[in-house]
């Protein structure tokens, strides 16, 4: 039946050219490539943009105001279109009052089995949730934490009150803050602060709003006197000031648990409700697989369906391999891979099919044990009559696809092109390189040195990782594997600080984005423009100023932005190429000027590669290039944004920034993130010539063509949470292989 396939027609998303392909529904679909070949353009920019865009033209002008907007894609046409639900592999970026349990909506359910049956009653639903005034902890507001103050960093006691010893911009000497203390007429000006009495002192620093009856002059009328500590609690930790001076408070403003609820974030009637002897948050902070347990035991006809939700959302999240994790866990402190697999289990429960279900590298931050848990989950969605795509990279989730589209050959302006098309056993049969990769026997450490110049710690303890002792070898690769949640980043986080403080160099790469946005551009994160543009100025004596999209060289009609976007007010904004400039940014007159025969356009369209050929006389610009170049992005424009590079990219976009280290120490969080085989070989080629220059290098890793290539191994575990924080293992591969593991080993023939 034709309705059985998604037909796309002539997409030019990006990098791609002119691709038609067809995908089957009711199966799943593996997107393969090279990283940057197209596979997002294609799967996320092309198919889930339509899809999104298609189903909200089906509300009201007004609801398609406030809806998210998707841009209108290069595509002719794509028929059979499912509704697509794109699940990415992103950190949430969720507030401090978004838990596991409140995106799960478990809380919820929590909340209602305590209003039925706890004990005592003390309310309905609302009178345990700590984001509403009738549950929450009257002291922290219900977030569990309070802020607090170090005097001896906000206030420099040596100091007179003359000479601005508070330490914080507005606060300077003569500024309008530091005037409601200096004119109150309540201090003496030319007196120390640790001389103040203790009268002097409190008013200073913890006096409530008083109105002043003797106030000196300069004083406003209508004023209210305030100390400095309630005042910097009321007015700028938690306001959008204290937002812009979020550096400068946190040399003076810490957290710690509320004194009150003790990080519960909830009032004292809410805590005194119990059920078989435990209150909500005694359940919110046990583990999914103890949660679970415990409900089972609740025998109650008034909370059967509450109970029967609680179980079924607890199985779904074990089934993910999410047993470990907590329903008071924040959500901003989950992994990529750790969130997406949350927002599989949310739709795991749901009723709905013909979904078209589309996932990034649904496979990172995963252990291959733990990959087997994520496909049973991925087959039950299929078999619910869904269609799943994925943009994947791990051989062991690859080979369990129904269909494979192969896109490349190479990646950037080299990729775009469908290259291969087919079902898995057509995949595996074929010359194409992915297949050759996927298929290759993993290759093995070759020990070039001996391991005699170590790093050690000793009965060391961060979050879940307890007392442990180990060593890592240096001017080598040490690779901290373990299944997901076992404790591998509380481990580098216990390297990082412990050779930070002895004062070793030590350089932390982690999967945090780098900052994105439409004006963030190669050229502007390697830091090159400006020099580029000194360049043009000095040989067309000129402004430098002039060959800058954001200054004197704009075009007047754009603005630099080389779009125009117009405000079609309740329906989605329409955005057109500037006529003026062709949607080269620049005013017309500025291509007039060269430098070696090419216009500061034709500069910004290079690739890595071309630029570094170009301006291979330039070594402050040759440097940032070259260094592009060995990290296997030389492919990319110049001014290309950075909104449109996959996460392996920009990944290596951040290493190509310490490449010329020595001696240093790496510490990088899961390398292999994003990244085709292929890649991952350029990768280890650049950790060995790192480490020749006498750097050591560590690595959370899942991916077996990286921990079998570690000179070291640390496993951690054996489970998740509270299961983990152990050390397991340590030595090397051959050491692993021969050990009676039952992790790691046997996923390494």
């Amino acid at each position: 039946m034709a309705n059985q396939w998604i037909e796309i027609e002539h997409a030019n998303q990006n990098n791609l050219k002119d691709i038609s392909v067809t995908i089957p529904k009711h199966k799943m679909t593996v997107f393969t490539g090279v990283s940057g070949s197209g596979k997002s353009s294609l799967v996320f920019d092309t198919i889930v943009a339509q899809s999104r865009r298609e189903l909200n033209e089906t509300f009201s002008s007004y609801v398609q105001h406030v809806l998210p907007k998707y841009g209108r894609p290069s595509v002719s046409r794509i028929k059979n279109l499912p509704i697509a639900i794109p699940i990415e592999q992103r950190q949430m970026r969720g507030n401090v009052r978004s838990t596991v349990g409140t995106y799960t909506e478990l809380y919820t359910y929590l909340r209602l089995l305590f209003s039925r049956i706890g004990v005592p009653f003390v309310g309905y639903s609302d009178a345990f949730s700590f984001n509403d005034p009738q549950g929450q902890c009257p002291i922290c507001n219900g977030l569990g934490l309070q802020k607090k103050i170090d005097l001896h960093q906000l206030v420099d006691f040596d100091k007179l009150l003359n000479e601005g010893p508070i330490n914080f911009p507005t606060f300077g000497r003569d500024a309008w803050r530091w005037k409601r203390y200096a004119y109150s007429g309540l201090f003496d000006l030319d007196k120390k602060i640790k001389d103040y009495s203790k009268k002097e002192l409190d008013l200073l620093l913890y006096s409530p709003q008083i109105k002043l009856n003797h106030a000196a002059n300069g004083w406003p009328k209508t004023a209210l006197y305030e100390g400095l500590v309630p005042r910097f609690e009321r007015s700028i930790i938690n306001t959008d000031e204290g937002k812009r001076h979020a550096a400068q408070l946190a040399v003076f403003v810490h957290s710690e648990l509320c004194s009150a609820c003790h990080g519960a974030r909830l009032n004292h009637a809410a805590l005194s409700s119990k059920i078989n002897g435990q209150n909500i948050y005694e359940l919110s902070t046990l583990q999914i697989n103890e949660l679970k347990d415990f409900i089972q035991t609740i025998d109650n006809e008034l909370v059967a369906d509450v109970k029967h939700k609680i179980i079924d959302y607890a199985d779904a999240l074990m089934q993910i391999g999410l047993d470990y994790l907590n329903l008071a866990r924040r959500t901003e402190t989950l992994s990529g891979g750790e969130a997406q697999r949350l927002k599989i289990a949310k739709h795991m429960t749901s009723s709905l099919n013909d979904v078209l279900y589309v996932l990034d590298e649904p496979s990172a931050g995963l252990h291959p044990k733990d990959i087997e848990k994520i496909m049973f989950c991925l087959a039950r969605l299929k078999n619910q009559g869904n269609t799943i795509l994925i943009v994947e990279h791990n051989p062991l989730l690859i080979k369990k696809a129904d269909y494979v589209i192969d896109i490349g050959p190479g990646a950037g302006v080299n990729g775009g092109e469908v290259i291969f098309s087919g079902t898995i056993d057509q995949f595996l049969l074929s010359s194409r390189q992915t297949n050759r990769l996927i298929q290759r026997p993993l290759q093995y450490a070759q020990q070039q040195c001996e391991l005699s110049h170590w790093f050690l710690f000793d009965d060391q303890s961060a979050n879940t990782v307890n007392h442990v002792s180990f060593k890592i070898p240096q001017q080598a690769l040490t690779v901290i594997c373990g299944v997901a949640g076992s404790g591998k980043s509380s481990l580098a986080k216990i390297i990082n600080q412990q050779l930070t403080q002895s004062g070793q160099d030590v350089i932390s790469i982690s999967q945090k984005e780098i900052g994105k946005s439409s004006r963030s551009t190669l050229i502007t994160y390697l830091d090159i423009f400006t020099e580029i543009r000194h360049l043009f100025a000095q040989t067309c004596h000129v402004s430098a100023a002039l060959f800058s999209f954001n200054s004197q060289g704009a075009c007047p009609n754009c603005k630099g932005k080389g779009v125009i976007v117009h405000n079609m007010y309740f329906m989605d904004n329409m955005t057109t190429t500037c006529e003026l400039c062709s949607g080269t940014r620049y005013r017309p007159e500025v291509l007039a000027y060269k430098y070696n025969g090419k216009t500061i356009v034709d500069v910004l369209a290079m690739t890595a590669s071309q630029a570094l050929a170009f301006f291979k006389k330039q070594p402050k610009i040759k440097q940032g290039l070259q260094a592009i170049n060995d990290v296997g992005l030389g492919y990319l424009k110049l001014d290309q944004s950075f909104t449109t590079l996959s996460g392996g990219e920009l990944q290596r976009a951040k290493l190509s920034k310490y490449l010329n280290q020595k001696g240093s120490v790496y510490i990088m969080d899961e390398p292999s993130a994003g990244l085709h085989l292929k890649d991952i070989d350029l990768l280890l080629a650049l950790f060995s010539s790192l480490i020749k220059k006498g750097n050591t290098i560590v690595i959370i890793e899942h991916n077996l063509n990286l921990i079998s290539q570690g000179d070291w191994l640390i496993e951690t575990g054996p489970g998740g949470g509270k299961y983990g924080g152990h050390i397991i293992f340590t030595g090397t591969v051959s050491d692993l292989k021969q050990s009676d593991d039952e992790i790691t080993k046997p996923y390494l023939p």
